[in-house]
């Protein structure tokens, strides 16, 4: 494990998955995960011939059936194959007894509408919450 994932004042019940190294740098530069992080190598993708066997899907699925952990945070990217790959990872993840969620989706803070694209607009509605 890493010195993240090393730090015993980090919440063991909590862990986000990332694509690389690179967004685990960008959640924590946040300060406001205080879980412990699962780095997959890459995503799915059938075009590039990546399956599960080319990524860390059987680490992560061991590490949340160890019992320790009680949500799998999904921070994967926006894209066809994050979605793809959190799709898969939900399924697989529904057996091992843990909350599964992803990050939210939609306008960003300081966004404006009229330079949304249209996929932003329709999560962004998709999501909406009581104000």
């Amino acid at each position: 494990p890493c010195a993240i994932c090393s730090d015993t004042s980090r919440d063991n019940a909590l862990i986000c998955v990332v694509e690389e190294a690179g967004a685990l740098w960008a959640m924590e530069r946040s300060g406001a995960f205080r879980g412990k992080y699962h780095v997959l190598g890459g995503l799915l993708s059938a075009l590039d011939g990546v399956g599960p066997e080319q990524i860390r899907v059987g680490e992560l699925i061991g590490r949340a059936k160890a019992g320790e952990a009680k949500e799998v945070v999904l921070a994967l990217p926006a894209t066809v194959d994050g979605q793809t790959t959190a799709h898969y990872l939900a399924e697989k993840l529904a057996s091992a007894g843990v909350e599964v969620t992803s990050l939210a989706r939609g306008v960003p803070v300081g966004g404006e509408l009229d330079w949304l694209d249209d996929g932003t607009i329709i999560q962004a509605l998709r999501a909406r919450r009581p104000a």
